[in-house]
């Protein structure tokens, strides 16, 4: 690849999982979906876990989504939950013509339904993903959320 379409393909990418997050943010599973490899692999294990303390604040999103056609209709409003997802300047490597990994810096507030045990998660983090290209458009492979912080409020 040249130098020109290796910037090409990576803002192509940082276009991507930009959707992703509006995607997710506005419960537009069909966008989400827009951005996700066919046989995509999403784990969510920890996603929620503060890797201090080791308490996990929404145990019921500890998951592994296999497929596109994994995420959920309703998104996070499946789960009575508002998000607001923040991502930050990406560490995007092309591993190859149709291939690339990414490690996106992230913050998110994810606001809870009444009764639950906090009003609000505020969780820092990265995004580890790896991503092909298919048709011409970069969609998301793999993807993994380490955690360095979270809390409830």
């Amino acid at each position: 690849m040249t130098e020109t379409e290796q910037l090409a393909a990576i803002e192509a990418i940082k276009q991507a999982k930009a959707k992703y997050f509006r995607g997710v943010d506005t419960s537009d599973a069909a966008l989400v979906r827009s951005v996700l490899a066919e046989n995509c692999v999403l784990d969510y294990r920890g996603c929620c876990t503060d890797p201090d303390s080791g308490r996990d604040y929404l145990p019921q999103m500890n998951t592994v989504m296999e497929g596109r056609d994994s995420w959920p209709d309703g998104g996070m409003k499946s789960f009575g939950i508002v998000s607001t997802h923040h991502g930050h300047l990406g560490e995007v490597t092309v591993t190859g013509p149709d291939s690339a990994s990414a490690i996106w810096p992230m913050t998110d507030r994810l606001y809870l339904p009444e009764g639950a045990e906090y009003a609000v998660m505020i969780g820092h983090g990265y995004y580890h993903e790896t991503y092909v290209k298919r048709g011409g458009a970069w969609q998301i492979q793999t993807l993994r959320i380490q955690r360095i912080r979270v809390e409830g409020h």
